[in-house]
């Protein structure tokens, strides 16, 4: 599989006067460079993926290209040859993002109205039938067959992208301008992705450049022209797909020279003979299929894998915070020989540092203390009264063991920075006393001082003997932390990596399916 599904032609496309052009993009964010002089070109009519390993900037350039983000000064932008300001509202330029922006209790055809207004009376009045017929077209172009007007929280996650794509291209001139797809097969099953390809296709047949970002190289390789390949903010490299092949793609990805820097030192006490902490038999639950593992005390395990490998599913299954159906057994051996349901998964009492922290991790309107203490108020009372002397001293005491940085405990939590929220969170876990501690994404959204702070910590903790399960798309936080890595696809376990072993060409290789 080493040539462009689409049939292109990527030498002819380059010679034409390119659709958008970008020198010199830099972005920094504090003491972090995000982005350092990249440069991208993308021809008329050609579908141009972008790639690169998490961390690497693809998400930042996407946000930088939509306004969300201003570039540093120094950036020079043409869209056909005539300069536009970055971030500025430009016609020609149209996005459709992971997230696709929809609201699930609408209509597709609110939806669509919702981005580009509702078909109008010269009264000003809402032309219902004209609005269903101009909704009907545009999601009908691509083959899609719904009742636009029944709420999207009944259509598959394909037919939801699809009407974000119908969205985006609502009164586009497809063939003077850029579209850019932002990982639209994240969340499709390999059933539905073959569909949204063919619908690239069809976008690029009438006319349309695409700039297409994606983790997945067996879809670059189905249907891109050429790939511009990013890491650690700079452009490494941009070629025609059809020269390359994904083992040669995943290593400019992941750099082959990129040793085990920062990772830690394997010990004894981490090895398959270890007492085990943790054992999970035949865990189905969404995408996982008859997952068996077995987490030591004392262990960093890592898990990853691409979006939809289940990577991110498996912490919520195991501390029992996962909201579908779940099946397999899952034991603790030292406080219990008995295995139990993992349907039943939340009585072992295995604490969750969750992803998505804002949502799922703190109370807003709760101060940091009240964050901190929300599990332990039954061992902060006496009969139903809470002993405020004692709860003091506990947030007191966790908020220097793990380095809060707060005005005080009783300051709002959402005073805090990102990183020292996260800290918050932690600490809630730890002061349970827990022989399990499960992490998903657990650096997501901080800086680079306190990624390195809780990578010390979270170190601490597994030093005494806590087994601590690291589910993470992040790289950086595998490379740092684990002494042994699980990576999954579809579901299963594709590739056990341990010790030395464990490297960004390793990691990457494996996710990607690209092992020699």
């Amino acid at each position: 599989m080493n040539a462009p599904g689409n049939g292109a032609a990527p030498t002819a496309a380059v010679t034409a006067r390119p659709v958008l052009s970008i020198t010199g993009l830099s972005k920094r964010f504090g003491g972090t460079q995000a982005l350092q002089d990249v440069d991208l070109e993308i021809a008329p009519g050609e579908i141009h993926a972008l790639v690169g390993p998490n961390g690497s900037g693809k998400s930042t350039l996407i946000k930088i290209l939509a306004g969300y983000h201003q570039a540093d000064a120094g950036a020079d932008a043409r869209l056909d040859g005539e300069p536009f300001d970055l971030g500025t509202d430009h016609d020609r330029l149209r996005f459709v993002h992971q997230e696709l922006g929809l609201v699930g209790e609408l209509s597709a055809m609110d939806n669509l109205a919702l981005s580009r207004g509702f078909a109008r009376s010269r009264f000003g009045n809402i032309r219902w039938g004209e609005q269903e017929r101009r909704t009907g077209e545009l999601v009908h172009r691509f083959g899609l067959d719904i009742d636009v007007r029944r709420p999207l929280v009944d259509a598959t996650p394909v037919q939801r992208t699809v009407v974000a794509i119908a969205a985006a291209l609502q009164g586009w001139d497809g063939d003077q301008g850029l579209l850019v797809l932002d990982e639209p097969t994240a969340v499709l099953p390999p059933s539905e992705v073959a569909k949204l390809l063919d619908i690239v296709r069809e976008l690029r047949r009438g006319g349309a450049s695409v700039l297409y970002v994606s983790h997945r190289l067996d879809e670059i390789f189905q249907i891109a022209d050429r790939v511009t390949v990013i890491r650690g903010g700079r452009r490494i490299a941009t070629r025609p797909v059809h020269g390359l092949t994904p083992q040669s793609l995943a290593s400019l990805m992941a750099g082959e020279d990129t040793g085990p820097c920062g990772r830690p030192q394997v010990s004894a006490g981490t090895s398959s003979s270890a007492e085990p902490a943790l054992e999970a038999r035949q865990l189905t639950a969404g995408p996982l299929r008859d997952l068996d593992f077995t987490l030591a005390r004392g262990e960093l395990l890592g898990v990853t894998g691409l979006a939809g490998s289940g990577h991110d599913v498996l912490p919520y299954v195991v501390t029992g915070a996962w909201t579908g159906e779940a099946h397999g057994r899952l034991r603790c051996p030292a406080r219990s020989q008995e295995w139990s349901d993992a349907s039943r998964a939340a009585r072992l009492g295995i604490p969750l540092v969750p992803a998505d922290r804002p949502a799922q991790g703190v109370i807003g309107e709760f101060s940091v203390a009240e964050n901190l203490t929300l599990p332990l108020l039954s061992r902060l009372r006496t009969r139903r009264v809470l002993r405020g002397r004692h709860e003091a001293a506990l947030v007191d005491n966790w908020v220097e063991r793990v380095g809060i940085r707060t005005a005080g405990r009783d300051a709002p939590i959402t005073t805090l920075s990102g990183g020292n929220q996260q800290k918050v969170v932690m600490a809630r876990c730890l002061a349970l006393e827990p022989d399990v501690l499960v992490l998903c994404e657990p650096t997501a959204g901080v800086d680079i001082a306190t990624r390195l702070q809780l990578y010390d910590l979270i170190r601490a903790q597994a030093d005494q003997g806590l087994g601590v399960i690291v589910s993470s798309s992040d790289v950086g936080d595998l490379l740092a932390l684990c002494t042994r890595v699980l990576v999954l696809r579809e579901g299963r376990v594709v590739r056990e990596i341990d010790g030395a072993a464990i490297t960004e060409p390793s990691l990457v290789h494996a996710m990607e399916g690209t092992e020699q």
